[in-house]
C-alpha cells in the first residue's frame, strides 16, 4: 500500500559527509531523504558573509533554497573564547588564515591565550542551524555547550578546537572522548534535536 505521504526531500548546505551522516542518524525515523551539495553540483557557493553563525546559517539555507527549490538545513558553527572578547567566533575555521588546517588554528588559539589565568579561560562552542524554503524561513535554532581551553593539545580525537576544549562534566577535552560521548552533549546535537522537533512540525503542516 503506498505511503499516503511522500518523503521529503532535504538539503543539507554542506559537503560534509560526516555532518550529513551525523542528520541521517537523527532523523531515521522521520519521511525524509536527506541530500547534500554534492548532489546539486551546479549550485552557486552561498558566501558567508554574516557577523553571526545564525546570520551564516541563514543566508545558506535562503541561499540554496532559491536555488534548487529543495527544502534547505544551513548550520554554521565554531568556538568563543571569553577572554578574545568572544573570537574566534564566526573566523573559527579561519583564525590563523584562509587555507590554515586545525593544527594552525590550535597553535593560534594557544599562543593568545598563553598570559590567560586559569579562571578566566571559559570558553563555548555554537551551533547554529535554519530550515528554509524557497523564500522564506521555516525555523532557527541553536545549541551551545560550554567549557575551558586548556594549555596544550589534549587528545586526538574529534576536529577543530576539540584537543583543547575542556568540557568539566567529563574531566576530559572532547579530543579524548569518544565522537558517541561528544555528541551526547555537543553544541550541535543539542541544536539538531530542536531541529528535529522543527522538522516534525513542518511535516505534520503539509498534512
Amino acid at each position: 500500500m503506498p505511503d499516503s505521504h511522500p518523503r521529503l526531500k532535504l538539503l543539507v548546505a554542506t559537503g560534509n559527509l560526516k555532518k550529513l551522516k551525523e542528520l541521517q542518524t537523527l532523523l531515521a525515523d522521520l519521511p525524509v531523504d536527506l541530500l547534500s551539495l554534492r548532489d546539486v553540483p551546479d549550485v552557486r557557493e552561498v558566501e558567508e558573509t554574516g557577523l553571526t553563525f545564525e546570520e551564516n546559517a541563514r543566508l545558506k539555507a535562503l541561499g540554496y533554497a532559491a536555488q534548487t527549490g529543495y527544502l534547505t538545513l544551513g548550520e554554521d558553527s565554531g568556538i568563543s573564547c571569553d577572554a578574545l572578547g568572544g573570537a574566534p567566533g564566526v573566523f573559527s575555521a579561519r583564525f590563523a588564515g584562509n587555507g590554515k588546517d586545525d593544527n594552525e588554528n590550535n597553535r593560534k588559539m594557544l599562543e593568545m591565550m598563553a598570559g590567560v589565568e586559569d579562571d578566566k579561560r571559559s570558553a563555548h562552542y555554537t551551533a547554529a542551524v535554519v530550515l528554509a524554503e524557497p523564500g522564506r524561513e521555516v525555523a532557527a535554532v541553536s545549541g551551545e555547550v560550554h567549557g575551558f581551553i586548556t594549555r596544550e593539545l589534549r587528545g586526538s580525537g574529534g576536529f577543530g578546537y576539540d584537543p583543547l576544549f575542556y568540557y568539566p562534566p567529563f574531566d576530559k577535552t572532547f579530543g579524548e572522548v569518544s565522537s558517541e560521548m561528544k555528541h551526547s552533549v555537543s553544541h550541535r546535537s543539542r541544536a539538531l534535536v530542536r531541529l528535529r522537533e522543527a522538522l516534525q512540525e513542518y511535516i505534520s503542516s503539509r498534512g
